[in-house]
């Protein structure tokens, strides 16, 4: 058992001011693995005025200085890639050999395009040629809380730290509770690089919480937070009280439109995407769209694909699949697999229940359905764990109908040979992102949604420019 009771507030640890213990439960075992504290609005508090202190000398700081402690947080963060891994497969899942590759590689990936995106962004320059006397300054935003999930910790706790360091914010980090461990490993990080005190803080909490605390704090100028719906829905309301500025990196319900045209590998691809970190992504692509002239060889591949992906322990070295994070989770995903055999959709792969073999851990069989409509729960829903949906469409407008039918728009999936349609359809699909033919986003392109996906860009410049407000001056004279 694990015990980190401790937050680093104002470059030290120290100990709750008032708080309650939480028990972190290794979803692999279903067995306590760790015992934390969540803070309270006095521990946010503390936080908050740490960050503040710090602010001023922070935002003075030279951007190439402040890039060059990013560098050395990366330098770190690979030294301790194991420490990461193994915080992330305990606490919420992650096969070990995942974690090792995907997890900490999201991390180190985003960090490494921070720093070289803002050592070509120009953070003061000419509004034009035609104006020498009228400047650009991006500067900070404020001071940031940081609220980040449990799906994929590093990814998105490298994402919003890394942005906010080189912008120049102070910051307030509340990891989720699900999986607080490999956050406390990067607080560790943080302090070894050597950010100055203030900076970076980090303090353990709930939503209802520490999380409602920093949202809606008066000191607070920005709140970026990924998560669900639900919860942005709430922190916008309760941030709105302060006017600050709130990012929202929320839910998905993915299309992935297959072509009858798509290359033979395009089904199988959409499959093991969907199950991979166990269904638990905002980005996957949960409904699979088939044009009705390989539709019946897609639902063939897709059950034998399926049928192959083995589970097991995250703690066993392999490719496979692990458990979803916790007792709420498995039973949300098991009420909607029974909802979709209850309405009428065909179970071709999986189902409900555990897995042949398991008697204990929150595992689910990676589960496939057939023939699924639109008006379906488990076609609207985001289910946020292994099951797919297979529908058929007829005609490229009947196929951008059914994907835009959502009230999500985070990423959507096309999958065609035919350029001149493939180019169409990343115009009219509304989500934030559009990715075509298994090919992934490139190195600094931006991640985020639109309608109730959330607002705002993260990763490379663009995710920068987000802890940032532009200043126009005019009249400026060169010195």
């Amino acid at each position: 058992m694990i015990e980190k009771r401790n937050f680093y507030i104002n470059g030290e640890w120290v100990a709750p001011i008032e708080a309650r213990d939480c028990e972190v439960i290794d979803p692999s075992t279903e067995e306590p693995c760790a015992v934390i504290s969540l803070g309270s609005d006095a521990d946010a508090d503390a936080a908050v005025a740490a960050a503040k202190a710090a602010l001023p000398g922070w935002m003075a700081t030279p951007v190439a200085e402040r890039i060059a402690l990013v560098e050395k947080l990366l330098e770190i963060y690979m030294e301790r890639g194991e420490d990461l891994a193994q915080s992330m497969s305990i606490a919420m899942g992650a096969p070990i050999d995942m974690a090792r590759s995907q997890q900490v590689g999201a991390g180190s990936f985003h960090l490494k395009n921070f720093i070289n995106a803002a050592k070509k962004f120009q953070f003061d320059r000419p509004l034009d040629e035609k104006y020498p006397n009228d400047r650009i300054i991006y500067e900070a935003v404020g001071v940031a809380a940081l609220i980040t999930p449990w799906n994929w910790p590093m990814n998105q706790i490298t994402l919003k730290v890394g942005a906010a360091a080189i912008a120049g914010c102070t910051m307030i980090l509340k990891p989720s509770e699900e999986s607080p461990l490999d956050a406390m490993v990067f607080a560790e990080l943080m302090d070894a690089a050597g950010f100055p005190k203030g900076v970076f803080n980090l303090v353990n909490g709930d939503g209802i919480g520490v999380g409602t605390r920093l949202s809606g704090h008066p000191d607070v100028d920005m709140v970026s937070f990924t998560g669900s719906t639900r919860a942005g829905i709430a922190i916008s309301k309760n941030a709105a009280e302060t006017l600050k500025k709130v990012h929202l990196e929320l839910g998905g319900k993915g299309a992935n439109v297959v072509f009858a045209d798509a290359d033979e590998k395009a089904v199988k691809r959409g499959v093991l995407h969907m199950m991979n970190n166990t269904g638990q992504s905002c980005n996957a692509p949960s409904r699979m769209l088939v044009q009705s002239g390989i539709y019946d060889q897609a639902v063939e591949i897709a059950a034998e694909v399926a049928s192959k992906i083995t589970v097991a322990s995250a703690h066993d070295e392999g490719n496979h699949m692990g458990p979803v994070v916790n007792k709420t989770q498995w039973e949300k995903i098991q009420g909607l697999i029974q909802k979709g055999i209850d309405e009428g959709a065909r179970l071709i792969a999986g189902g409900p229940g555990l897995p042949e073999n398991f008697n204990k851990g929150f595992y689910v069989k990676p589960t496939v359905f057939a023939d699924v409509t639109p008006d379906m729960t488990i076609a609207r829903e985001e289910i946020f764990g292994p099951v797919l949906s297979i529908m058929k469409f007829e005609t490229e407008e009947e196929a951008i109908a059914i994907a835009n039918d959502t009230e999500y728009g985070l990423t959507n999936y096309v999958q065609t040979q035919d350029p001149a349609r493939a180019n169409r359809m990343a115009r009219v699909l509304r989500s934030g992102m559009v990715e075509m033919n298994g090919k992934p986003r490139s190195a600094g392109a931006p991640f985020g949604g639109m309608k109730k996906s959330g607002n705002g860009r993260e990763a490379g410049i663009f995710g920068i420019e987000d802890f940032m407000e532009i200043k126009a001056v005019s009249g400026w004279t060169p010195e």
